[in-house]
């Protein structure tokens, strides 16, 4: 069974983008709601991911890293249920920057020209911010071709999650700013250049001239493409805000986390962004908040021996209490770690029917079974 809310978004919207703080599983969350997705309905499912974890890679079916879209094989999972199709692919920065110039250079010359120049495969490969903003072109192009019934995105890694959000207006800006102007300018006017010559100098020196040529052609050659990028970073923006697409934001149980996801909910509001829901991953059981199990773990902890006494007869005592006591100091810990995840819990401004809880795995995720588990153990959180 799934809960109300999540069969919801699966059946109505055709692109979920997790989003969160690096390190709290979105990853992990967009692979199970993309395969929950396609066991569940018969829809088509593509799972578009950047950097995966090769312990996910693997069973995925993704030995082959780069733009190409592989279907997943269910057959372990279905277990002979009527389900849809699941697809997963992973971006490939650099191909997909390539892609987008072939898209929008003006002509042949001027493709093969920002290809072979130096600044662009910087730019392309390394340049932190293209990671967002082609990440979105992607989901624009995907979803335009009409391939797929559902997109699942796992957003980049960033050192701010809010970036992924504003990327195609960031980029517009970078290409526009007024430093790319006093670049390119001794390139376009000779008369610009000799008020400009002090800066000149001083960037010759430091840099060289051979760079700042590669850089003032590379930015000279993409602004014959600035109002492509305009005209679909618009666009970009305008489908994100429709109502085909909800995000769900991820965090795990604890302070830093859960405030950067605080946060993260109200740069959406802001933006009038669909939230679609706030996931809690690795979320702890709630028998952890059951008074007769935390009485009998602080019996155990007070006098360990008094409880091993007359059990297992073949055991030393002594190691028995010792078990024991590490036992009861064990749920105890876990218990506090329950509570504290509770309290932040409640401090957050939320719809609280739209929270969710992915469960606290023994063992790493690293098959479908695994995200079954997860996918299907996706349950509305009791609020204290």
């Amino acid at each position: 069974m799934t809960a109300k809310l999540v069969e919801r978004l699966l059946r109505e919207k055709s692109i979920l983008v997790t989003a969160g703080a690096g390190g709290v599983g979105k990853t992990t969350t967009a692979a199970a709601i993309g395969l929950l997705a396609a066991l569940e309905t018969r829809r088509k499912v593509l799972v578009l991911t950047v950097d995966p974890a090769r312990r996910l890679a693997d069973p995925m079916g993704m030995a082959n890293f780069g733009n190409v879209v592989t279907k997943v094989d269910l057959s372990g999972v279905a277990r002979g249920k009527d389900h849809g199709e699941l697809y997963v692919a992973m971006l490939d920065t650099k191909d997909s920057w390539d892609d987008l110039v072939a898209r929008y250079a003006p002509n042949i010359r001027v493709r093969q020209e920002i290809l072979a120049n130096p600044i662009y495969a910087n730019i392309s490969s390394r340049f932190v911010q293209s990671h967002d903003y082609i990440a979105m072109e992607s989901l624009y192009d995907i979803y335009n071709r009409g391939e797929f019934d559902l997109i699942v995105v796992d957003t980049p890694p960033s050192r701010n999650a809010i970036d992924f959000l504003d990327a195609p207006a960031r980029m517009a800006d970078f290409f526009s700013s007024k430093l790319l102007r006093w670049i390119t300018a001794p390139y376009r006017s000779r008369l610009v250049f000799s008020a400009f010559k002090p800066f000149y100098q001083v960037a010759d020196r430091i840099l060289g001239s051979q760079f700042l040529a590669e850089v003032a052609e590379f930015f000279m050659l993409f602004q014959s493409m600035y109002e492509g990028f305009i005209a679909r970073a618009n666009s970009v923006s305008g489908l994100l805000r429709s109502d085909a697409c909800a995000f769900l934001v991820v965090a795990s149980p604890e302070y830093v986390p859960m405030r950067e996801a605080e946060f993260f909910l109200g740069a959406l509001k802001d933006r009038n962004l669909n939230l679609g829901a706030l996931i809690v991953n690795r979320s702890l059981p709630d028998f952890l908040s059951d008074a007769d199990a935390a009485g009998a773990a602080r019996r155990l902890v007070a006098d360990p021996a008094k409880m091993a006494r007359g059990k297992f007869k073949n055991t030393d005592p002594k190691v028995l209490a010792s078990v024991l006591g590490e036992i009861g100091h064990t749920f105890l810990d876990f218990a506090g770690m329950y509570s504290e995840e509770k309290s932040l819990l409640g401090t957050l401004a939320i719809d609280r029917e739209k929270v969710l809880r992915a469960p606290y795995l023994e063992t790493d995720v690293a098959d479908l079974e695994a995200l079954v588990r997860i996918g299907y153990n996706l349950d509305p959180i009791d609020f204290p």
